[in-house]
């Protein structure tokens, strides 16, 4: 089988290797182990290699550069303009070579896959929506038309589109997934936290607006002030950082909230198992891996109600649901402070659900669907 990848994520070259974002590429080398040539067309970059990035585990890639497509200002949005007509013709010809089209979404040249895909109704195909499916949420206008797309199936055909979440009145296409970080021997009985001593909270994720990473710095400090100690670790990168460093250093909060950028997979899994709570009150998320990682070991998220965040967190009983304000968000963090027993629970079912939802069993539902057709 000839496997072809469409994909906005960068892509940098090193030692006849590819390297891209983790986590998208340890999911890619699953799909990869049931295939026997795989074609990627994505836009490149020649910024380092960094920690959160990792190489492809398959010798046999045909790599096609595109270039990227961003619309942020009038001349980057002429230039990707002007670029579209480049891209189709890339895309056409990809998918012409290919016996199975896999697009990744959303974004914008996942609407493009999503255009040139129709062209071959009867080749197989495979989409990951990554982003919020919520039918009613509200999004930018290529993500609603990728949706459309993706739906349609009188101009989509052979196509399973993968979504996180359970949403009422699909089409037949529409199939409820979900992804994964740690595998079945990762497993392990949690320990039980202590919530009347210090807490400690952690934040995984970009350093950037959408993830509100102010927020759980102020949900803290507002804690600290009130009297319960607490201490909070953000993992992570962004545009954010620098004002975020200058807000803690002008509130004297150094000592409680540390900023410590991006780590490996392991860092992160370490600090999970000493933390309480996992703060991410997103703007929009898909499947939000930072809670479903920090579930795994017992940890308690604390998010907003987006995507199929409710249904992760079983309306409350796994976790706490916030609105984005920080004085509702911290009586509520306080209300349930007083519950330890609650807590408890709390973090044995988040633990549990998070479990069965291992890379096992998201590989074998991978292999099903590349070797059931």
């Amino acid at each position: 089988m000839r496997f072809l990848i469409i994909t906005h994520v960068f892509h940098k070259p090193k030692a006849e290797q590819w390297f891209a974002y983790a986590p998208y590429v340890r999911e890619m080398n699953l799909w990869l182990n049931y295939v026997d040539e795989v074609e990627i067309v994505a836009p490149t970059t020649d910024t380092p290699i960094s920690e959160i990035d990792i190489a492809y585990q398959y010798n046999k890639i045909k790599f096609t550069p595109i270039p990227s497509l961003a619309f942020i200002n009038f001349s980057r949005g002429l230039k990707s303009l002007l670029a579209i007509p480049f891209i189709f013709y890339r895309l056409f010809w990809a998918c012409k070579r290919a016996d199975h089209i896999h697009l990744r979404c959303p974004g914008n040249i996942g609407l493009l896959g999503c255009m040139v895909q129709v062209f071959f109704p009867k080749k197989l195909k495979t989409a990951k929506y990554a982003g919020n499916w919520d039918p009613n949420a509200q999004q930018p206008l290529s993500y609603t038309l990728q949706k459309k797309i993706l739906s349609n199936t009188t101009l989509t055909k052979n196509m399973t589109a993968l979504v996180y979440g359970e949403w009422l009145n699909q089409t037949k296409n529409i199939k409820s997934f979900f992804t994964a970080t740690f595998k079945n021997e990762d497993r392990e009985a949690i320990c039980l936290r202590d919530y009347s001593a210090d807490l400690h909270f952690i934040f995984v994720g970009s350093l950037v607006e959408g993830k509100r990473p102010l927020l759980a710095i102020q949900i803290v400090e507002a804690l600290i002030n009130r009297g319960t100690p607490s201490y909070l670790a953000l993992y992570g990168d962004g545009i954010l950082k620098k004002q975020l460093q200058q807000y803690i250093d002008q509130n004297n909060l150094g000592n409680y909230i540390v900023l410590h950028g991006n780590q490996t997979n392991e860092t992160i899994k370490a600090a999970l198992k000493q933390s309480h709570f996992s703060i991410l009150a997103s703007k929009s998320e898909g499947w939000p891996k930072a809670l479903a990682e920090a579930m795994f070991y017992g940890v308690i998220p604390i998010a907003t109600p987006i995507s199929c965040v409710p249904n992760m967190l079983d309306n409350g009983k796994r976790g706490l649901l916030i609105v984005p304000d920080l004085e509702s968000s911290v009586k509520n963090i306080e209300s349930c402070l007083l519950d330890k027993a609650l807590l408890s629970e709390q973090s044995i079912k988040a633990s549990e659900w998070s479990q069965l939802f291992t890379l096992d069993v998201f590989e074998n539902e991978i292999k099903r669907l590349l070797t059931s057709n």
